[in-house]
């Protein structure tokens, strides 16, 4: 039986990864906690693929929404950082990614999909996992879907805002609303 881990520290990562300039650097959930961000990380199944594609540029066009709340947005597959920088010089018209806003990191030894559970063992490929780990380093959030869905910018927008509450959010909050008085 797998072990729970949200409310619990999230596993720790650092991976090499093809930054917003193109250029290869690391990314690291301690960073981030040094930094006092919120970390969005979201593995997805493998590059030059249909449906990854169009949640990674999703979520790049609205980074900016991530940024003013305070979270830093890292896409993670097992593919190398030689892959990714291929697909994002590759235009979106001809199935790439062009100029993303934000990290995407190599798995490659697959230790960090393996740590968060999403790791597809017999394929060596992630399914769609999405954390959103405090700054403290808490694991707040996750969800896992098959690799046929992609997921929804919106709703992960409105579930970080609802955890930055600190509040009690009842079904359908939306930013802006009240939490529960108890």
């Amino acid at each position: 039986m797998p072990e729970r881990m949200v409310g619990k520290q999230a596993p720790r990562f650092e991976m090499e990864a093809v930054l917003p300039n193109k250029e290869f650097g690391k990314v690291s959930l301690e960073e981030n906690m040094k930094n006092d961000k919120w970390t969005v990380l979201f593995f997805y199944p493998m590059d030059f693929t249909f449906v990854c594609p169009t949640e990674i540029t999703a979520l790049s066009d609205r980074y900016e929404e991530f940024e003013d709340l305070d979270a830093v947005v890292i896409g993670a597959s097992t593919d190398t950082i030689h892959t990714h920088l291929a697909w994002i010089k590759t235009d979106r018209k001809e199935n790439g990614l062009g100029d993303i806003n934000y990290p995407l990191a190599a798995d490659t030894n697959h230790v960090v999909a393996r740590d968060y559970g999403v790791l597809i063992e017999e394929d060596g490929v992630a399914l769609r996992g999405l954390f959103i780990i405090s700054p403290e380093g808490e694991l707040m959030y996750s969800v896992v879907n098959h690799n046929n869905i992609g997921r929804d910018v919106d709703e992960t927008l409105r579930v970080l805002q609802a955890l930055q509450t600190g509040g009690l959010c009842p079904a359908n909050w939306k930013p802006g609303q009240a939490t529960l008085n108890v």
